[in-house]
């Protein structure tokens, strides 16, 4: 079998799971972790949008864009 390297912060959140805990308890940590993560994904599209000097519209024009390339029924 193949070891496991963890970087410390790894290593860290296996200590805080190593003590036994309610599932209750276990679902609030998970939603702290994810509303982390997605507040941290908005300020990082916050930023682009930013440096893009993006509008509304852009972002209207873009979701109106179809970029999808055309179905091709011989492709298999």
């Amino acid at each position: 079998m193949e070891s496991l390297n963890l970087n410390k912060n790894q290593l860290e959140i296996l200590k805080l799971f190593s003590r036994e805990m309610e599932e209750e308890d276990m679902v609030a940590i998970k939603r702290l972790i994810v509303r982390y993560l997605g507040e941290k994904i908005t300020r990082m599209a916050d930023k682009v949008w930013e440096e893009k000097g993006w509008t509304d519209e852009d972002i209207d024009r873009l979701l109106k864009e179809h970029k999808r390339t055309p179905y091709n029924p011989n492709n298999k």
